[in-house]
């Protein structure tokens, strides 16, 4: 099988964004690497210093094609919000998005066969309402939240909670689609759709999407609205790329 694209990342989400774009990995390739945030790192250094990382550790067995890593954090005030492992971590992250701004970062970065490294990071900002006690015990009872970074999903039932966005929608939902199609524009990638692709297994663990969410990706459209962002300090575990 001729490899020419490689994605590096398990996750569904990233995969139906892609194909949004038209563009079908020929390979899911996802690394397995430690994800802790260096003492001080700020989250968009974080995102693009995890995003290459996943990239250059999957070309480093993978010659000859390009491949594409991305990482997503979610930071609201000075915390950097990880997965939401249990319903009382959804219910805590909930308790700081309520009536706030935060900032959703994704890192991209791709490898060239030729090993040349393009990189760009996208920030969006996400202004959420002010959750009632009901809003947040029914979004928690949902189970939606759970194994997401920062609690929540935005192509779900979460959506309507939220008064604004400014930036990129594909962005929070874990692949900025505009400059992703740019970076491998400019490095020269050509489409061949076959329609195959072959999975590499993994011990990663990135998180899996139910079919709702999937068709949730089809039916996303990008929305761009207004607000602003902050800086991080962590709260909960870091988790798999959104």
């Amino acid at each position: 099988m001729n490899i020419n694209f490689i994605l590096a990342s398990a996750s569904p989400r990233r995969r139906q964004l892609l194909a949004q774009a038209g563009v079908i990995p020929d390979a899911i390739d996802a690394p397995d690497i430690d994800e802790t945030p260096l003492k001080g790192e700020l989250p968009h250094a974080l995102a693009g210093r995890l995003a290459q990382e996943k990239a250059h550790a999957v070309a480093r067995r993978s010659s000859g094609a390009y491949v594409l890593g991305a990482d997503t954090v979610v930071a609201v005030g000075r915390r950097l919000l990880g997965k939401a492992e249990t319903p009382d971590d959804v219910r805590a992250m909930l308790g700081l998005l309520s009536g706030r701004r935060h900032r959703v970062l994704t890192g991209v970065c791709l490898i060239a066969p030729d090993g040349r490294s393009h990189r760009r990071t996208v920030e969006t900002t996400v202004r959420v309402k002010r959750l009632t006690e009901a809003d947040s015990a029914a979004y928690v009872t949902s189970r939606e939240g759970e194994g997401k970074d920062g609690g929540y999903a935005i192509q779900g039932l979460f959506e309507h909670h939220v008064l604004a966005i400014h930036g990129s929608y594909s962005n929070i939902v874990g692949l900025p689609l505009y400059e992703t199609m740019c970076l491998l524009s400019g490095a020269g990638y050509q489409n061949n759709v076959s329609g195959a692709m072959h999975i590499i297994p993994t011990a990663s663990g990135e998180d899996s999407a139910s079919p709702q969410e999937m068709q949730a990706c089809t039916d996303a459209q990008q929305k761009r609205t207004d607000v602003q962002g902050n800086a991080p300090e962590r709260y909960g575990r870091r988790s798999q790329p959104r």
